[in-house]
Protein backbone atom coordinates (compact mmCIF):
# COMPACT_ATOMS: atom_id res chain seq x y z
CA UNK A 1 0.00 0.00 0.00
CA UNK A 2 1.33 3.56 -0.72
CA UNK A 3 2.28 5.91 2.57
CA UNK A 4 4.40 9.03 2.95
CA UNK A 5 7.23 7.82 4.84
CA UNK A 6 10.17 10.16 6.40
CA UNK A 7 13.32 8.78 5.37
CA UNK A 8 15.75 11.63 6.41
CA UNK A 9 14.86 14.86 8.71
CA UNK A 10 14.95 18.08 6.56
CA UNK A 11 14.91 16.01 2.71
CA UNK A 12 12.03 15.16 0.71
CA UNK A 13 9.51 13.27 2.21
CA UNK A 14 8.84 9.66 -0.03
CA UNK A 15 5.92 8.36 -1.15
CA UNK A 16 6.05 4.83 -1.35
CA UNK A 17 4.94 1.41 -1.10
CA UNK A 18 5.27 -0.18 2.13
CA UNK A 19 4.11 -3.16 3.76
CA UNK A 20 0.12 -3.41 4.48
CA UNK A 21 -1.29 -3.33 8.36
CA UNK A 22 -2.16 -6.36 10.93
CA UNK A 23 -4.22 -5.90 13.67
CA UNK A 24 -2.87 -6.43 16.94
CA UNK A 25 -4.84 -8.93 19.46
CA UNK A 26 -6.15 -5.75 21.41
CA UNK A 27 -6.29 -3.24 18.09
CA UNK A 28 -7.93 -2.55 14.76
CA UNK A 29 -6.73 -1.79 11.25
CA UNK A 30 -8.79 1.82 9.51
CA UNK A 31 -8.91 1.92 6.19
CA UNK A 32 -8.02 5.76 6.12
CA UNK A 33 -10.82 8.26 4.69
CA UNK A 34 -9.35 11.47 5.82
CA UNK A 35 -6.60 12.88 7.25
CA UNK A 36 -5.12 16.19 8.07
CA UNK A 37 -1.72 17.96 7.35
CA UNK A 38 -0.58 19.47 10.42
CA UNK A 39 2.46 21.33 11.42
CA UNK A 40 3.37 18.58 14.05
CA UNK A 41 3.97 16.48 10.97
CA UNK A 42 6.28 19.39 9.63
CA UNK A 43 8.26 19.33 13.02
CA UNK A 44 8.74 15.30 12.76
CA UNK A 45 9.99 15.83 9.28
CA UNK A 46 12.39 18.57 10.72
CA UNK A 47 14.25 16.40 13.42
CA UNK A 48 12.76 18.58 15.79
CA UNK A 49 12.25 17.09 19.41
CA UNK A 50 15.59 16.20 20.02
CA UNK A 51 15.38 18.35 23.46
CA UNK A 52 12.73 16.31 24.87
CA UNK A 53 13.63 13.28 23.52
CA UNK A 54 10.83 13.11 20.80
CA UNK A 55 12.48 13.42 18.06
CA UNK A 56 10.78 11.00 15.56
CA UNK A 57 13.14 8.48 13.73
CA UNK A 58 13.78 7.82 10.22
CA UNK A 59 11.67 5.49 8.60
CA UNK A 60 8.25 6.47 10.30
CA UNK A 61 4.73 7.01 8.35
CA UNK A 62 3.60 10.46 8.93
CA UNK A 63 0.41 11.55 9.76
CA UNK A 64 -1.63 11.64 12.78
CA UNK A 65 -4.87 13.14 12.13
CA UNK A 66 -7.28 10.82 10.84
CA UNK A 67 -10.56 9.49 9.79
CA UNK A 68 -11.64 5.64 8.65
CA UNK A 69 -13.26 2.59 8.53
CA UNK A 70 -12.28 -0.45 10.73
CA UNK A 71 -11.41 -3.08 8.12
CA UNK A 72 -9.59 -5.95 10.76
CA UNK A 73 -10.49 -6.39 14.54
CA UNK A 74 -7.84 -8.36 16.78
CA UNK A 75 -9.43 -10.92 18.60
CA UNK A 76 -9.46 -9.60 21.73
CA UNK A 77 -11.81 -6.60 21.02
CA UNK A 78 -15.33 -6.63 21.49
CA UNK A 79 -16.77 -2.96 21.18
CA UNK A 80 -15.52 -2.53 17.55
CA UNK A 81 -16.96 -4.26 14.17
CA UNK A 82 -15.55 -4.12 10.66
CA UNK A 83 -17.37 -1.62 8.93
CA UNK A 84 -17.30 1.29 12.15
CA UNK A 85 -16.58 4.76 11.13
CA UNK A 86 -13.69 6.36 13.67
CA UNK A 87 -11.54 9.18 14.67
CA UNK A 88 -8.27 8.11 16.61
CA UNK A 89 -6.84 10.42 18.91
CA UNK A 90 -3.10 11.06 18.10
CA UNK A 91 -2.03 10.52 21.76
CA UNK A 92 -2.79 6.64 22.22
CA UNK A 93 -2.66 5.17 25.13
CA UNK A 94 -2.53 2.30 27.34
CA UNK A 95 -5.19 2.91 29.64
CA UNK A 96 -3.54 1.38 32.20
CA UNK A 97 -0.73 4.07 33.96
CA UNK A 98 -1.83 6.07 36.56
CA UNK A 99 -2.31 8.92 34.23
CA UNK A 100 -4.63 6.99 32.46
CA UNK A 101 -6.55 6.01 35.71
CA UNK A 102 -7.51 9.78 36.36
CA UNK A 103 -9.06 9.84 33.01
CA UNK A 104 -5.88 11.73 31.79
CA UNK A 105 -5.23 9.40 29.04
CA UNK A 106 -3.74 12.67 26.63
CA UNK A 107 -0.68 12.04 29.19
CA UNK A 108 -0.18 8.37 29.55
CA UNK A 109 3.03 7.84 30.97
CA UNK A 110 3.42 4.36 28.42
CA UNK A 111 1.85 6.69 25.84
CA UNK A 112 3.24 6.21 21.97
CA UNK A 113 1.76 9.12 19.67
CA UNK A 114 0.48 8.29 15.93
CA UNK A 115 2.87 8.59 13.36
CA UNK A 116 5.38 9.71 15.55
CA UNK A 117 6.67 6.87 16.55
CA UNK A 118 7.60 3.04 14.69
CA UNK A 119 5.32 0.89 17.08
CA UNK A 120 2.85 3.55 15.45
CA UNK A 121 2.49 3.80 11.63
CA UNK A 122 0.66 7.11 10.63
CA UNK A 123 -2.13 7.48 8.68
CA UNK A 124 -0.57 9.45 5.65
CA UNK A 125 -1.24 5.86 4.18
CA UNK A 126 -3.90 3.86 2.92
CA UNK A 127 -4.40 1.91 6.36
CA UNK A 128 -2.98 2.15 9.85
CA UNK A 129 -3.04 -0.02 12.86
CA UNK A 130 -4.64 1.13 16.00
CA UNK A 131 -3.02 -0.91 19.30
CA UNK A 132 -5.62 -0.91 22.43
CA UNK A 133 -8.17 0.26 19.89
CA UNK A 134 -10.90 -0.19 22.68
CA UNK A 135 -9.17 2.81 24.44
CA UNK A 136 -7.72 4.43 21.29
CA UNK A 137 -10.78 4.60 18.81
CA UNK A 138 -14.07 7.05 19.05
CA UNK A 139 -17.13 6.55 16.85
CA UNK A 140 -18.24 9.05 14.71
CA UNK A 141 -21.69 9.90 14.63
CA UNK A 142 -23.41 9.92 11.48
CA UNK A 143 -23.85 13.86 11.31
CA UNK A 144 -19.80 14.25 11.09
CA UNK A 145 -18.27 13.75 8.40
CA UNK A 146 -14.79 12.28 7.27
CA UNK A 147 -12.96 15.42 6.43
CA UNK A 148 -14.63 16.93 9.68
CA UNK A 149 -13.26 14.30 11.85
CA UNK A 150 -9.25 14.90 10.25
CA UNK A 151 -10.41 18.56 10.75
CA UNK A 152 -10.97 18.16 14.26
CA UNK A 153 -7.48 16.29 14.44
CA UNK A 154 -4.92 17.37 16.93
CA UNK A 155 -5.48 21.26 15.96
CA UNK A 156 -8.88 21.09 16.87
CA UNK A 157 -9.39 18.87 20.07
CA UNK A 158 -6.17 20.85 21.50
CA UNK A 159 -7.87 24.31 21.28
CA UNK A 160 -10.98 22.87 22.79
CA UNK A 161 -9.20 20.95 26.10
CA UNK A 162 -7.12 24.07 26.38
CA UNK A 163 -9.73 26.64 26.13
CA UNK A 164 -12.59 24.78 27.61
CA UNK A 165 -11.10 22.66 30.49
CA UNK A 166 -7.88 24.18 31.15
CA UNK A 167 -8.41 27.94 30.38
CA UNK A 168 -11.95 27.95 31.66
CA UNK A 169 -13.17 30.12 29.30
CA UNK A 170 -16.96 31.35 29.78
CA UNK A 171 -19.04 33.63 28.39
CA UNK A 172 -17.88 37.27 28.75
CA UNK A 173 -13.89 36.18 28.64
CA UNK A 174 -11.54 37.67 26.17
CA UNK A 175 -9.53 35.33 24.68
CA UNK A 176 -6.35 36.32 22.79
CA UNK A 177 -4.91 33.28 20.23
CA UNK A 178 -1.18 34.35 19.18
CA UNK A 179 -0.38 32.48 16.06
CA UNK A 180 -3.33 31.81 13.68
CA UNK A 181 -2.48 28.58 11.24
CA UNK A 182 -4.81 25.26 12.41
CA UNK A 183 -4.54 25.34 15.88
CA UNK A 184 -4.73 29.22 15.88
CA UNK A 185 -8.09 29.28 13.78
CA UNK A 186 -9.38 26.22 15.54
CA UNK A 187 -8.81 28.39 18.90
CA UNK A 188 -10.86 31.14 17.38
CA UNK A 189 -14.00 29.44 16.57
CA UNK A 190 -13.56 27.22 19.68
CA UNK A 191 -12.92 30.41 22.09
CA UNK A 192 -16.09 32.03 20.00
CA UNK A 193 -18.47 29.03 20.71
CA UNK A 194 -17.42 29.34 24.34
CA UNK A 195 -18.69 32.98 24.49
CA UNK A 196 -15.08 34.57 24.34
CA UNK A 197 -14.36 37.63 22.48
CA UNK A 198 -11.55 36.74 20.85
CA UNK A 199 -8.55 38.70 19.43
CA UNK A 200 -6.61 36.74 16.79
CA UNK A 201 -2.62 37.61 16.21
CA UNK A 202 -0.45 36.95 13.14
CA UNK A 203 2.07 38.50 11.23
CA UNK A 204 0.11 38.13 7.66
CA UNK A 205 -3.61 39.14 6.85
CA UNK A 206 -4.81 36.73 4.82
CA UNK A 207 -5.18 34.47 7.78
CA UNK A 208 -6.15 37.47 9.59
CA UNK A 209 -8.88 37.90 7.41
CA UNK A 210 -9.88 34.12 7.61
CA UNK A 211 -9.72 34.06 11.82
CA UNK A 212 -12.22 37.22 11.32
CA UNK A 213 -14.68 35.17 9.48
CA UNK A 214 -14.00 32.30 12.24
CA UNK A 215 -15.53 34.70 14.81
CA UNK A 216 -12.44 36.89 16.30
CA UNK A 217 -13.66 40.15 16.75
CA UNK A 218 -9.99 41.99 16.83
CA UNK A 219 -7.38 41.08 14.76
CA UNK A 220 -4.00 42.51 15.13
CA UNK A 221 -0.94 42.26 12.99
CA UNK A 222 1.94 41.83 15.12
CA UNK A 223 4.33 43.07 11.98
CA UNK A 224 2.82 46.56 11.54
CA UNK A 225 2.51 47.33 15.34
CA UNK A 226 5.91 47.90 17.59
CA UNK A 227 3.95 46.20 21.04
CA UNK A 228 1.61 43.71 21.12
CA UNK A 229 0.67 43.56 24.08
CA UNK A 230 -0.20 47.10 24.43
CA UNK A 231 -2.42 46.61 21.05
CA UNK A 232 -4.19 43.92 22.55
CA UNK A 233 -5.01 46.04 26.08
CA UNK A 234 -6.19 48.71 23.82
CA UNK A 235 -8.51 47.18 21.83
CA UNK A 236 -9.73 44.81 24.90
CA UNK A 237 -8.83 45.72 27.98
CA UNK A 238 -6.44 42.48 28.54
CA UNK A 239 -7.01 39.23 28.06
CA UNK A 240 -8.54 37.04 30.62
CA UNK A 241 -6.86 33.98 29.01
CA UNK A 242 -4.20 33.65 26.18
CA UNK A 243 -2.99 30.88 23.39
CA UNK A 244 0.64 30.41 22.32
CA UNK A 245 -0.52 28.64 18.87
CA UNK A 246 2.91 28.52 17.34
CA UNK A 247 5.32 28.29 19.84
CA UNK A 248 8.35 30.43 19.82
CA UNK A 249 9.76 33.00 22.10
CA UNK A 250 8.48 36.38 20.93
CA UNK A 251 4.57 34.41 20.45
CA UNK A 252 4.81 33.30 23.57
CA UNK A 253 6.07 36.87 25.50
CA UNK A 254 2.93 38.09 23.73
CA UNK A 255 0.63 36.32 24.71
CA UNK A 256 2.05 36.19 28.11
CA UNK A 257 2.35 39.74 28.01
CA UNK A 258 -1.77 40.67 26.74
CA UNK A 259 -3.42 38.88 29.69
CA UNK A 260 -5.19 41.35 32.40
CA UNK A 261 -4.19 40.63 35.97
CA UNK A 262 -5.08 37.04 37.07
CA UNK A 263 -5.43 35.67 33.52
CA UNK A 264 -4.30 32.38 32.28
CA UNK A 265 -1.86 31.45 29.83
CA UNK A 266 -2.34 28.25 27.53
CA UNK A 267 0.95 26.89 25.86
CA UNK A 268 -0.62 24.24 22.60
CA UNK A 269 2.47 25.00 20.06
CA UNK A 270 5.57 23.20 20.32
CA UNK A 271 8.95 24.86 19.92
CA UNK A 272 11.66 24.62 17.10
CA UNK A 273 15.20 24.52 16.51
CA UNK A 274 15.37 28.16 17.58
CA UNK A 275 14.06 28.12 21.14
CA UNK A 276 14.66 24.24 21.58
CA UNK A 277 12.28 23.95 24.14
CA UNK A 278 13.37 26.82 26.45
CA UNK A 279 11.60 30.44 26.27
CA UNK A 280 12.53 32.82 28.77
CA UNK A 281 9.09 34.82 30.33
CA UNK A 282 8.79 37.27 32.56
CA UNK A 283 8.50 35.76 35.65
CA UNK A 284 8.29 39.03 38.18
CA UNK A 285 5.10 40.33 36.51
CA UNK A 286 3.59 36.55 36.19
CA UNK A 287 4.19 36.99 40.52
CA UNK A 288 2.54 40.60 40.67
CA UNK A 289 -0.02 40.44 38.17
CA UNK A 290 -1.14 36.84 39.59
CA UNK A 291 -0.86 35.00 36.57
CA UNK A 292 -0.96 31.17 35.80
CA UNK A 293 0.79 29.81 32.67
CA UNK A 294 -0.01 26.04 31.53
CA UNK A 295 0.57 23.52 28.70
CA UNK A 296 -2.29 21.53 27.20
CA UNK A 297 -1.79 18.68 24.74
CA UNK A 298 -4.21 16.86 22.80
CA UNK A 299 -7.65 15.62 24.70
CA UNK A 300 -8.75 12.59 26.11
CA UNK A 301 -11.21 10.08 24.30
CA UNK A 302 -14.12 10.29 26.89
CA UNK A 303 -14.38 13.95 25.89
CA UNK A 304 -14.86 13.68 22.02
CA UNK A 305 -18.66 13.43 22.85
CA UNK A 306 -18.75 16.84 24.21
CA UNK A 307 -17.31 18.53 21.00
CA UNK A 308 -18.93 16.35 18.80
CA UNK A 309 -22.58 17.56 20.11
CA UNK A 310 -21.22 21.05 19.63
CA UNK A 311 -20.17 20.35 15.99
CA UNK A 312 -23.77 18.70 15.38
CA UNK A 313 -25.62 21.90 16.96
CA UNK A 314 -23.45 24.36 15.23
CA UNK A 315 -21.55 25.82 17.91
CA UNK A 316 -18.41 24.96 15.96
CA UNK A 317 -17.32 24.02 12.21
CA UNK A 318 -14.13 22.54 11.61
CA UNK A 319 -14.83 21.59 8.34
CA UNK A 320 -15.01 25.83 7.51
CA UNK A 321 -11.49 25.51 8.36
CA UNK A 322 -10.57 23.17 5.12
CA UNK A 323 -9.43 25.43 2.87
CA UNK A 324 -7.87 22.74 0.52
CA UNK A 325 -8.08 18.83 -0.22
CA UNK A 326 -5.29 16.85 -1.73
CA UNK A 327 -3.87 13.47 -2.78
CA UNK A 328 -1.61 11.52 -0.69
CA UNK A 329 1.34 12.47 -3.39
CA UNK A 330 0.96 16.19 -2.50
CA UNK A 331 1.91 15.70 1.31
CA UNK A 332 5.51 16.86 0.94
CA UNK A 333 5.03 19.35 -1.19
CA UNK A 334 2.49 20.89 1.31
CA UNK A 335 4.21 19.97 4.48
CA UNK A 336 7.11 21.77 2.54
CA UNK A 337 4.87 24.91 2.03
CA UNK A 338 4.93 25.12 6.01
CA UNK A 339 8.54 25.92 6.34
CA UNK A 340 7.61 29.25 4.70
CA UNK A 341 4.13 29.78 5.91
CA UNK A 342 2.64 29.40 2.87
CA UNK A 343 -0.50 27.68 3.82
CA UNK A 344 -3.47 28.96 5.45
CA UNK A 345 -6.32 27.16 7.27
CA UNK A 346 -6.40 23.08 7.10
CA UNK A 347 -5.38 20.91 4.66
CA UNK A 348 -7.03 17.33 4.35
CA UNK A 349 -5.82 14.52 2.43
CA UNK A 350 -9.10 12.60 0.95
CA UNK A 351 -6.85 10.67 -1.90
CA UNK A 352 -4.72 7.54 -0.72
CA UNK A 353 -4.97 4.90 -3.92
Amino acid sequence: MRAVVLEAHGEPLAVREVSEPSAPSDGVVVETEACGVCRSDWHAWQGHGEWVDDRVPAGQVLGHEPAGRVVEVGADVDSLDVGDRVVVPFNLADGTCPACRRGRTNYCEGATALGFGPEAPGAFAERFPVPNAEVNTVELPSGVSSVAAASLGCRFVTAFQGLDAVGDVSGGDVVVVVGCGGVGLSAVQVGAALGGSVVAVDVRDEPLDFAAEQGARWTVNASEVDDVPARVRELSGGADVSVDALGASETCRNAVGSLASGGTHVQVGLTGAADRGEIPLPMDAIVQRGLAVAGSRGMPPARYEDLFRLVERGGVDPEALVTETVELSAVPDRLAAMSEFDAVGIEVVTEFG
